[in-house]
Order: C-alpha cells, then sequence, then structure tokens
C-alpha cells in the first residue's frame, strides 16, 4: 500500500420535504469509509420516522471495494428491514460490473431494470410467464 495515498469519501446528506433521504457519494467506497457510508445510512433509516426513500446518488463514486459492497449490502438489509425502498441512483459502470460479478444486482435494481429482466428470461423461456389476471 502506498503510504501517500489517502482514501476518503465524501457525503452529503438531505432529506427533502417529501421525506426522501438523499445521500451523495463522491470518493473511494472502500474498507478505509465504508463504515461512514453505514453510519450515514443508518441515521436516516433510524430517523422517527424514517424516511420514505433513501437514495444513494453514486455519480461521485471512484473505487467500490468487498467492504464498500458490505456496506451496500447492510444498507439494504436495514432498509427493508423499515421498509424504506433503496435506490442506488448514477451508478458508474465499477460499481455495477462489481454488482453483476458478485450476483448482487438484482437487489439494488430499479424497477425499469427489474420489469426489463423479468422480460427477457420470459422470452428466452427462462422464466415462466406470470399467470393470466383472475377476473
Amino acid at each position: 500500500m502506498n503510504a501517500d495515498r489517502y482514501d476518503f469519501l465524501d457525503l452529503v446528506t438531505t432529506v427533502d420535504g417529501s421525506g426522501v433521504a438523499r445521500i451523495r457519494l463522491g470518493g473511494e467506497l472502500d474498507w478505509e469509509t465504508a463504515d461512514d457510508l453505514t453510519a450515514a445510512a443508518l441515521s436516516c433509516l433510524t430517523a422517527d420516522p424514517p424516511p420514505r426513500r433513501l437514495r444513494l446518488d453514486c455519480a461521485g463514486l471512484t473505487l467500490c471495494d468487498s467492504l464498500g459492497l458490505a456496506a451496500l449490502l447492510m444498507i439494504y438489509r436495514r432498509a427493508d428491514e423499515t421498509g424504506t425502498p433503496l435506490h442506488l441512483d448514477s451508478r458508474p459502470p465499477l460499481l455495477d460490473r462489481l454488482l453483476e460479478l458478485t450476483g448482487t444486482a438484482y437487489l439494488f435494481a430499479t424497477a425499469e431494470e427489474a420489469g426489463g429482466r423479468m422480460a427477457a428470461e420470459q422470452a428466452a423461456g427462462t422464466r415462466p410467464a406470470p399467470p393470466p389476471p383472475s377476473s
């Protein structure tokens, strides 16, 4: 490890009037900074009342290692427990690749991505079609 390298993660948290919490990430989400993101997200999720949604803006993310992924999974689990939808917005290619390689992308899929994936699986015959609506 290079002693001159300093890991950083800039976090900016806001909550809008509709109860949506946003955390903007900038920098490196790794073993040195994962706890900072987890603490910020848990602070939002343990508020009374918890946010209607938690959105992590990942546009400024420059690195995400295995502990960064572990932090995202911990936040996902806690958000699920509180009934708060979690969104990873503006994911950079490096994060999409990590999520795909680890088989965790489906946890963070947008509604459009999930619907598109289901349609592709049905077309390929790898997922059964949903039953028709009952009348």
